[in-house]
C-alpha cells in the first residue's frame, strides 16, 4: 500500500487553537516551543493542529491576521524541530462534529460552503506553496450518512479551488461517521496524487471511552479492562453506548481483545487504498485517561503494530489534557513504552 512519509508518527495538538474558548491567554499558553522540542525528542515525525474558524475568521467571514500568527508560529517551531505539520480545519462556519457547538447548516447552504471554499483558498495562499512539511485536512469528522454526497461534492471543489492555487500540496480527506475507517468506501477516488485518505479509530469504543461524561448512555463510574472478552464487550456497548456498533459478532465470544481486531477493522480500507493507490492516515486515536495505565500500554501496542503491518501513518490524540493527554500524571509511569507504538 502507499505510504506517507514523514507523517507515519505523530501527535495532535488539541485543545490549542480549536475546541477553547478561543482567548489570547490560551492561544499564548496551552502549547509552547518547549512542547514542540519535546515532541520531536519523542522520535515523532510530525503533529496534526486543529484550528477552528473562529481562530482566522471574524463573524462575517473576514480575515483576522492575528489568528494567523499562532499558525505561523507552529509551523516555524515545527521547522526548528524538523516536524512536519497536518493543519486541520477541526470547525467550519456552520458545522461542527460536536453538536453543542450548535454549528449547522453547512451541508445545505452554499454561501456556508463558499466561506469554507475561501478559508481554505487563504490557507492555500499562505501555507500551500511552503514545502512538503505542511498538508492540509479539509475537515475534522463529518458526521451523518446522509451528507456523503453532499461532502464529497464539497470536498471536491474544495480541492479544485486549492490546487489553483498550491497544486501540489498533499491534501486529506475522510469520510462521514465521524471519520470512520467504515466510509472510506464511499469517498469519491483520489483526485490527483497528492490526496490521503484519512479516518479517526478509537475502537473498541467501550474501552477507550470508558466512562465519558460525553458519550450519550455513558454511565461516567463506568471502567472495564482490556482483557475482557468479545462478549463482554458487545453487552457493555449493548448497555452503554447502544448507537455503536463495532463487529465484535465476528470474533468467538470468549475469546480476549487482541490484535486479530485491529486488522479486522482496517482490512476493508486497505483493500479500497490499494485499489485506488491513495496513503491511508489515522488522524486520530487513544484511550480515555480513566483507563488503568497498563491497559492503556496494551491498547496502544496492538494498534501500533496493526498500523506498522499496513503502513498506515498517525497522529494520537492528544498532546495535553482533552481527556488523552500523554503528560498527565496517570500516563507517566507507561509513557517511555506507549512512545515505541505511536
Amino acid at each position: 500500500m502507499k505510504r506517507w512519509k514523514g507523517f507515519e508518527h505523530g501527535i495532535n495538538l488539541g485543545g490549542w487553537l480549536s475546541q477553547c474558548d478561543h482567548s489570547v491567554s490560551r492561544y499564548e499558553s496551552f502549547i509552547s516551543e518547549k512542547d514542540i522540542e519535546t515532541i520531536a525528542k519523542w522520535g515523532l515525525d510530525h503533529v496534526r493542529l486543529p484550528i477552528d474558524y473562529e481562530l482566522i475568521e471574524d463573524d462575517n467571514g473576514g480575515f483576522k491576521e492575528e489568528g494567523f500568527v499562532y499558525i505561523d508560529r507552529a509551523l516555524l517551531w515545527c521547522r526548528k524541530y524538523g516536524l512536519n505539520m497536518v493543519l486541520d480545519l477541526h470547525k467550519t462556519f456552520g458545522f461542527s462534529f460536536d453538536f453543542g457547538e450548535n454549528e449547522k447548516g453547512f451541508f445545505e447552504n452554499e454561501k456556508f460552503q463558499e466561506r469554507f471554499y475561501r478559508l481554505w483558498e487563504e490557507l492555500a495562499k499562505r501555507y500551500g506553496n511552503s514545502g512538503a512539511d505542511v498538508a492540509f485536512e479539509l475537515l475534522n469528522e463529518v458526521t451523518e450518512k446522509e451528507y456523503c454526497d453532499s461532502w464529497n461534492r464539497i470536498a471536491k471543489k474544495c480541492i479544485e479551488r486549492i490546487r489553483a492555487l498550491a497544486p501540489k500540496v498533499v491534501i486529506l480527506t475522510g469520510g462521514y461517521w465521524n471519520n470512520s475507517v467504515d466510509a472510506l468506501p464511499d469517498l469519491l477516488p483520489p483526485y490527483d496524487d497528492n490526496i490521503v485518505y484519512n479516518f479517526h479509530f478509537y475502537e473498541p469504543l467501550i474501552f477507550t471511552h470508558q466512562g465519558a461524561y460525553w458519550a450519550p448512555g455513558m454511565d461516567t463510574s463506568f471502567r472495564i479492562g482490556i482483557d475482557a472478552d468479545y462478549g463482554t464487550l458487545q453487552a457493555q456497548t449493548d448497555r452503554y453506548l447502544k448507537q455503536v456498533s463495532v463487529g465484535f459478532s465476528d470474533f468467538p465470544r470468549d475469546h480476549v481483545l487482541g490484535k486479530e481486531f485491529f486488522e479486522h477493522c482496517f482490512e476493508k480500507a486497505v483493500k479500497i487504498a490499494e485499489e485506488r493507490n491513495v496513503a491511508l492516515y489515522c488522524g486520530e486515536y487513544g484511550v480515555i485517561d480513566l483507563a488503568a495505565p497498563d491497559d492503556i500500554l496494551a491498547w496502544y501496542k496492538m494498534i501500533g503494530e496493526t498500523f506498522n503491518e499496513f503502513g498506515i501513518g498517525r497522529a494520537a490524540w492528544s498532546y495535553r489534557e482533552m481527556n488523552f493527554s500523554f503528560i498527565d500524571d496517570h500516563m507517566s509511569a507507561i509513557l517511555p513504552q506507549v512512545l515505541k507504538y505511536l
